[in-house]
């Protein structure tokens, strides 16, 4: 088995929200959800300490317990929000978020979940990867972002747009008929895209948060075959290198649309032959 990962922040004065960690037979990645300036959230940690204290608590979750991964959510999502119960609002609707993505190897099966905007994707050996991706945020989101998408990004058009967008989505998060996203309320867990695969048909897994994917499912400058070839070619951080020339050249988002010119991006490789 080998792994390798790279994250970077979009912006290196400000805290990576994204969270990747690595145990002997498991990785857990999250992105967590940024809040714009001028948005309250009810928290006093913020984000980035949402996603780490999440995401560290999986991880060592998931290497103390054969339970299912959703079960496992769910008991991490729980116990964080106790962490934080009587010192922030909980009920807030804005209360800190993240996506989740997780894989295990456990006996002879490779075990995932995806909650949200994060991406796993396998290489079967097929001509096509896998790919594992909770699109119901973007579903919801395409709906009212016609706004957002019209305004140039660094605008304080763009900004205000950008915060009544967030403001809408909001009221979708964590409902039925929406989508559902790791907070404060464990049953979320319950709504993660689960499966498995027997591990000796997995070549290598790749988990990516958002800001990594955009180059394939934002940016269509490659298709999921070609940035597993990527990833294999030049390691994580030659894909967070591409997404950051293509950002980079448009960061007005003109040629593409986006709430953020800049994100956050992680991605970890794990090659299992």
């Amino acid at each position: 088995m080998r792994l390798s990962l790279a994250t970077e922040p979009a912006h290196h004065h400000r805290p990576n929200e994204d969270f990747v960690g690595v145990a002997s037979d498991a990785v857990v990645l999250l992105d967590g959800a940024g809040i714009p300036a001028g948005m309250e959230s009810g928290c006093s940690h913020g984000v980035a300490w949402y996603a780490r204290t999440l995401g560290s608590t999986l991880l060592t979750t998931v290497t103390q317990s054969a339970a299912p991964l959703a079960e496992l959510l769910a008991e991490s999502i729980k116990a964080v929000a106790s962490l934080h119960d009587f010192t922030c609002d909980l009920s807030h609707a804005g209360s800190p978020s993240a996506t989740v993505a997780m894989l295990r190897r456990s006996g002879g099966g490779l075990e995932w979940l995806v909650l949200a905007d994060s991406v796993i994707v396998l290489d079967t050996g097929t001509a096509e990867p896998t790919v594992v991706c909770d699109d119901r945020l973007e579903r919801i989101g395409a709906r009212h972002r016609a706004e957002v998408d019209g305004l140039r990004s660094g605008s304080a058009e763009h900004a205000e747009a950008l915060r009544r967008y967030i403001g809408i989505m909001r009221g979708h998060r964590n409902r039925d008929g929406g989508f559902w996203v790791a907070s404060v309320d464990p049953l979320a867990a319950e709504h993660a895209l689960t499966g498995s695969l027997p591990s000796d048909q997995v070549r290598a897994a790749a988990l990516l948060s958002d800001g990594a994917s955009r180059l394939v499912d934002l940016f269509g400058l490659a298709t999921w075959r070609q940035l597993l070839d990527l990833l294999e070619e030049s390691g994580p951080e030659g894909l967070i290198s591409r997404v950051r020339e293509a950002e980079h050249g448009d960061p007005d988002g003109s040629r593409w649309p986006r709430g953020k010119a800049l994100d956050d991006a992680t991605a970890a490789l794990w090659r299992f032959s």
